[in-house]
């Protein structure tokens, strides 16, 4: 039987990923503001030396990735505040509009980003298969919802903002395993080739245990997971 979250630890829970949601949204506006995209990669900021050279919808991509990415961030932890949900589900739904909207757009320009990306093959799989499954799961929760299957609405959009959450994520996981490169390191330390072998795993690392901790996340809160919707699924065939 599953056990329904504290509403202490859901709060405290979900305080800490509104605010580290909107420090990298601060984060990533304050970087990409502040200039062209070559002005910024001869400052070597951010993404900016991967994509200042490349053709103007290559681009376009990038820009409407770093916009709409950063919105759906943002905004994002608001459709899981349950005072929201339950006083003003007209506001719910409007925010919840504007996220769907702003992930589509997110997950099609990351998707032209991953052809281009810094981490070669591992970046091109990796970051195109969380653009492949970001768009898709937002499809399926807005599919739910319009069929009234609030439950796997749910299900849907927890897994969804578990991806949109992987603009934390490979920033947490880009500061440990650079941190656990550096007492290894013997004499000067060759910041680029740290920095590169702490980014070869990201494109993976950044949104696999996020899907798994969201997946517990659905069972312990009883609300449709991905076995019990394909045994549904197949009791339904038979």
């Amino acid at each position: 039987m599953s056990r329904p979250p504290s509403k202490t630890g859901g709060r405290v829970s979900w305080l800490a990923v509104a605010l580290t949601s909107l420090a990298i949204v601060g984060y990533v506006l304050a970087t990409y503001a502040q200039g062209s995209l070559a002005t910024l990669a001869q400052n070597e900021s951010g993404l900016a030396t991967t994509y200042a050279d490349r053709a103007a919808p290559v681009q376009a991509a990038f820009y409407a990735h770093i916009t709409f990415s950063a919105l759906a961030l943002g905004i994002g932890p608001l459709q899981f505040a349950g005072t929201v949900r339950r006083r003003r589900p007209r506001l719910h739904r409007w925010i919840g509009r504007v996220y769907l909207v702003s992930v589509a757009i997110g997950s099609v320009s990351s998707l032209i980003m991953a052809c281009f990306n810094s981490a070669a093959i591992n970046g091109f799989f990796g970051f195109g298969t969380l653009a492949v499954l970001w768009g898709w799961t937002a499809w399926r929760g807005w599919r739910a919802i319009r069929t009234g299957d609030h439950l796997s609405h749910q299900a849907w959009m927890i897994r969804n903002f578990a991806l949109t959450y992987a603009g934390v994520t490979l920033r947490l996981w880009l500061g440990v395993l650079i941190g656990v490169q550096l007492p290894f390191a013997t004499g000067t330390v060759d910041v680029d080739h740290v920095f590169d072998t702490a980014y070869a795993v990201l494109p993976f690392l950044c949104w696999l245990p996020n899907i798994v901790v969201a997946e517990l996340l659905l069972r312990r809160r009883g609300l449709p997971s991905l076995a019990l919707t394909a045994s549904r699924t197949a009791v339904r065939r038979t």
